[in-house]
C-alpha cells in the first residue's frame, strides 16, 4: 500500500516466499530508502550471524527475567521453524540488505530498542497472561481452530488469518499484545513519518512484519483513533 512516496510490505521472517516478494518489490519499485523493522542491536546480531549471550548476569539484569526467557523462548522457536522451512529467522531482511548494498539504497532502522522492548515486556506481562500461556501450550496438539486454519509456514499467511491471530492475541494476551505490537507500531510509524518529511521527493519501500502492516498502514495514513503522532 502507498502513502504518498512510502510502500509498506508484510512478511514472514521465515517464509521463502518473503524473500521472492522483497526482491521484487526492491526490483519494480527502485526505492532510494529501504526501512526495516530492526534496531541497531538486531541488525548486528543478523549480519554477523552471532547470538548474544542471553544467558549472562547484565542481560537479565537489563532486561528483567521474563523479557529474558521470552527472549530465548522466541529465538528457539524462530530457529526451529526455520530448520523445518529451510529458511533461517530473518533472511528477508538480510536479502533486502544485501541488495541495497548491490544497487546503492540507503537503509533505514525504524524499530524500537530490542532492549527496551523486552524490558517493557517483563514489566506488563501479568500472571493471568502468563498461565493463559501454559494452559494453551498444552492445550496447543488439540486446538482445531489452528488446525482449520492450514497455516502453510513456506508462505506469508492470509490477511484473514492475520487479522484473527491478532485479535486472538489481543484478547487474551492484550499486555503482550500491547508491547510486542502496538507501541512498536507507534514507534515505526513515528520514525516512518519523519523519514517520509525528511525526504518527500525519495521512495521509501518499509518492510515489516505481516503482524505489524495493517495497524501501521492505519496509523500511517491517519486512520487509527487511539493515538496521535506529532513531529
Amino acid at each position: 500500500m502507498r502513502y504518498n512516496n512510502l510502500i509498506i510490505i508484510g512478511t514472514s521472517h521465515v517464509a521463502r516466499q518473503s524473500l521472492e516478494e522483497v526482491e521484487k518489490k526492491i526490483n519494480e519499485e527502485k526505492p532510494e530508502i529501504i526501512a526495516l523493522e530492526l534496531d541497531n542491536k538486531r541488525l548486528y546480531s543478523l549480519l554477523h550471524k552471532k547470538n548474544e549471550k542471553r544467558s549472562s548476569i547484565y542481560n537479565i539484569k537489563n532486561i528483567g527475567i521474563k523479557g529474558w526467557l521470552f527472549s530465548l523462548i522466541g529465538a528457539w522457536a524462530e530457529k526451529k521453524i526455520g530448520k523445518i522451512v529451510g529458511v533461517m529467522p530473518g533472511s528477508e531482511m538480510l536479502k533486502a540488505i544485501r541488495l541495497a548494498k548491490e544497487k546503492n539504497i540507503k537503509i533505514a532502522l525504524i524499530d524500537q530498542d530490542i532492549e527496551i522492548t523486552l524490558r517493557r515486556f517483563s514489566k506488563e506481562l501479568t500472571w493471568k497472561e502468563k498461565m493463559n500461556f501454559i494452559i494453551d501450550i498444552l492445550k496447543a496438539p488439540f486446538n482445531k481452530e489452528i488446525k482449520k486454519m492450514n497455516i502453510d509456514l513456506t508462505k506469508v499467511p492470509d490477511k484473514k488469518i492475520i487479522n484473527e491471530l491478532i485479535k486472538k492475541l489481543k484478547k487474551r494476551y492484550p499486555n503482550i499484545y500491547k508491547v510486542l505490537i502496538h507501541e512498536r507500531n507507534k514507534i515505526m510509524a513515528v520514525n516512518l513519518r519523519k523519514l517520509m518529511k525528511e525526504n518527500p521527493e525519495k521512495k521509501i519501500l518499509a518492510i515489516v512484519g505481516a503482524g505489524h502492516e495493517e495497524e501501521l498502514k492505519r496509523i500511517i495514513s491517519g486512520n487509527s483513533h487511539d493515538i496521535t503522532i506529532a513531529f
